[in-house]
């Protein structure tokens, strides 16, 4: 048909009494011509008329993964085949030499191919952001499979070029490809470590978008922002961005606070250092002054009991230091301290609770306190911890007790004074 069409209008050019070389000119000049405006109409009506209603049906759909194919500019990668085709089909009947036509024509076939990788590109991201959207995708990051698979497309989006310019067939290129094995995993060595680690992160759970993690191998240490397939984007608290390789997550040690954070609370596990000369038995008076203290009222009262009827079973003098059992005043701070705790409105009382003794050192007698906070957010965490210790320190003078520390520059001034 359209042979037809350039014949009948070579012909009318010919009656016009123009020289040969000149109909050609002309005649091809019009072809090339109405290529443009046809190429230049299909864009037009592909673009603005069948996107743009695919695009307004998909904002009134109460379906929402349309309007991520829009986000995505599917369609409007889609609509770029349209102007390309034509110039394609259209080539033949502007250039004769045959040479020339093959050569336009690959371009042509080459670009193409590029418009239909980035298209599945953007279904790719598209089903990737419909798919975070889903229950399913909690626990489950597949991004790194996205990568591979978006790796996979352009890779053979090569070989289907170079094809279209060698004139081999894809298979005899995939065919030579094997051949570069070793050079490609070599290559690509980081990208097949993160696909496996992708594999195994996702399969067991061991991270996902929005944990906390620390590794200080790589100085990361706050809320994962993104799992790729290389790398695994991390934002410290004081916002800086710690790059991780995917592949060390899965060889080396890391700490993930989810755990933590399911749990309900957050331990606080610290300890102050006791001056062992201070440790010392309760006398009559200490006693009754501890027993108006709200907190020890029914311990002094219970343990004076227990230490009395022992005494007497065993027939010994409570008078001297020696014999009989007695109470501490390092005994009484730590039963002080657990009463203090169980009645903290911010501590766990469901988890682990423990206010104990640790080895002796040469800086004293470390006094540690184990319990877990209900709130966990850092700055409330790190309140409740300063709060309690605020306390710790102020109260042990009412015990007799005192805090080890090494002599200080006050210290040695006073000496010499």
């Amino acid at each position: 048909m359209i042979e037809k069409w350039i014949s009948w209008y070579s012909g009318i050019l010919s009656g016009t009494g123009l020289s040969g070389k000149m109909v050609i000119f002309i005649e091809n000049a019009t072809i090339i011509i109405a290529t443009v405006l046809l190429a230049f109409l299909a864009d037009i009506i592909v673009k603005k008329i069948i996107v743009s209603s695919i695009t307004r049906f998909a904002h009134r759909s109460k379906n929402k993964w349309d309007d991520v194919f829009v986000k995505q500019k599917v369609f409007n990668r889609l609509a770029h085949l349209a102007p390309a085709l034509i110039i394609y089909f259209s080539l033949q009947y502007i250039f004769e030499a045959e040479g020339v036509v093959r050569f336009l024509q690959n371009l042509t076939q080459a670009y193409m191919t590029l418009v239909v990788v980035l298209m599945i590109d953007s279904v790719l991201n598209s089903l990737h952001d419909i798919y975070i959207k889903l229950p399913i995708s909690q626990g489950r990051n597949i991004k790194g499979y996205i990568q591979v698979v978006k790796i996979i497309f352009y890779f053979l989006a090569v070989i289907l070029v170079i094809s279209i310019f060698s004139g081999e067939t894809p298979k005899v290129l995939l065919t030579g490809v094997g051949a570069m094995a070793a050079v490609l995993l070599l290559v690509f060595r980081d990208t097949i470590l993160g696909f496996v680690a992708s594999i195994q992160l996702s399969a067991n759970k061991m991270v996902n978008v929005g944990d906390w993690i620390s590794m200080p191998k790589y100085n990361a240490d706050g809320d994962v922002i993104d799992i790729g397939l290389n790398t695994v984007k991390v934002q410290n608290w004081d916002k800086t961005i710690a790059t991780i390789p995917t592949y060390a997550l899965v060889s080396e040690s890391f700490a993930n606070w989810k755990g933590m954070e399911a749990s309900g609370g957050r331990r606080i596990k610290r300890s102050i250092n006791i001056d062992m000369n201070s440790v010392k038995f309760l006398d009559r008076t200490q006693i009754e002054k501890f027993r108006n203290f709200y907190l020890l009222k029914d311990y002094i009262t219970k343990r004076e009991k227990e230490i009395s009827v022992y005494n007497r079973a065993l027939h010994l003098e409570e008078g001297t230091v020696t014999n009989g059992r007695k109470m501490t005043n390092l005994g009484t701070f730590r039963k002080y301290l657990e009463e203090y705790l169980h009645h903290h409105p911010k501590i766990n009382q469901e988890m682990t609770f423990l206010v104990r003794h640790l080895q002796p050192t040469d800086t004293g007698i470390p006094l540690e306190i184990y319990v877990f906070s209900k709130d966990q957010a850092w700055a409330r965490y790190e309140a409740i911890q300063a709060d309690i210790f605020d306390h710790i320190l102020a109260i042990m003078p009412e015990f007799e007790l005192q805090v080890f520390q090494n002599p200080t520059g006050n210290d040695f001034k006073k000496i010499t004074e």
